[in-house]
């Protein structure tokens, strides 16, 4: 149904969302801001690209192995019943193929958007910021272009009006790593034309995604209402000298046969993504309440640059991956 993706920013989720699409075959440029920003996005792009790469060689070690089922990526692998070594070379072929020529950077804004079919969003989360660049993108865009967020607190209500095109206007927010936990939460708002909205429902459905359909507007869709909160408990039994992180993992994976615990999870979404949102909760600036302390040593942390497992360490040591 599409063809042309844009990607508009190269950060961490950006990055994943167009490898993705570049992975089940469509054409995507990431349209970024400066030279700069190439040299920051193109590490990113190499390095998910090689880690989409090593999940499906890890996969031919669960073929014949009963957790295989719960355990593959399931972006990557559409079915995995009957699946063999065979074809999962045959897909690390096309992973090959596919993440090399079908990924375009693009500094000009013009260029980038002309032809496109759908457009994500992926930049940081600044109201300020993201209503000015939809206003430079508004004139720029194909009438036929589905423009959507990729925002994971922010409503696309508050923005429709300056996309000039709220009917062709949404929110498609993704998980942390796509190609393994392959959800796609669909957002719009009263504006959102129907039509428009089934169309990403399917498109989430070509580049494997399972659609999540969110039938009202709710700050942080499905997953973040429930995942926020529980990452927030978590912080605030280490802000106050509850447990240690590797402890309350620990305590989560064993009284619940959960793979991952809080803190694991936390050096995935990246630190500076916790501190952000945490910086939105009452009493983030108190350092006598709970939430002051979560932000003050989260800060911390970020400031030493120990802020996920691409950068090396976060709550876990990640140098040797």
């Amino acid at each position: 149904m599409f063809h042309k993706v844009v990607i508009m920013g190269g950060g961490v989720l950006g990055s994943q969302i167009g490898l993705m699409c570049a992975y089940t075959g469509h054409d995507v440029t990431f349209w970024l801001r400066s030279e700069g920003s190439i040299g920051r996005t193109k590490p990113k792009l190499d390095g998910y690209a090689k880690a989409m790469i090593a999940s499906l060689e890890q996969a031919k070690g669960l073929i014949g192995n009963p957790m295989g089922a719960r355990l593959y990526p399931q972006g990557l692998i559409d079915v995995w019943d009957g699946v063999t070594a065979e074809k999962i070379d045959g897909l690390i072929a096309l992973a090959q193929r596919n993440l090399a020529s079908n990924v375009h950077i693009a500094l000009d804004m013009a260029d980038a958007l002309a032809d496109a079919d759908i457009v994500f969003e992926a930049m940081t989360e600044d109201p300020a910021a993201k209503t000015d660049l939809y206003r430079r993108m508004a004139p720029l865009m194909p009438a036929k272009t589905i423009l959507c967020t990729n925002s994971s607190t922010l409503l696309p209500s508050q923005f429709a009006e300056a996309t000039g095109r709220p009917g062709r206007f949404l929110a498609m927010h993704f998980a942390n790593r796509i190609w393994v936990f392959n959800t796609a939460e669909i957002m719009g708002h009263a504006g959102t034309d129907p039509d428009v909205y089934r169309q990403v429902v399917e498109f989430a459905k070509d580049i494997n995604m399972v659609p999540i359909e969110v039938h009202k507007e709710q700050p942080g869709y499905v997953l973040n209402s429930i995942l926020v909160p529980f990452l927030l408990a978590a912080e605030g039994l280490w802000a106050n000298d509850v447990a240690d992180p590797e402890t309350i993992d620990l305590t989560w994976r064993r009284a619940t046969g959960a793979p991952f615990g809080p803190f694991q999870i936390l050096d995935d979404v990246g630190l500076d993504t916790a501190y952000a949102i945490g910086r939105m909760q009452p009493g983030a600036d108190d350092p006598t309440t709970t939430m002051g302390r979560i932000s003050a040593r989260l800060k911390e942390k970020i400031d030493k640059g120990e802020t996920r497992v691409t950068a090396g360490k976060g709550f876990y040591d990640h140098s040797a991956r």
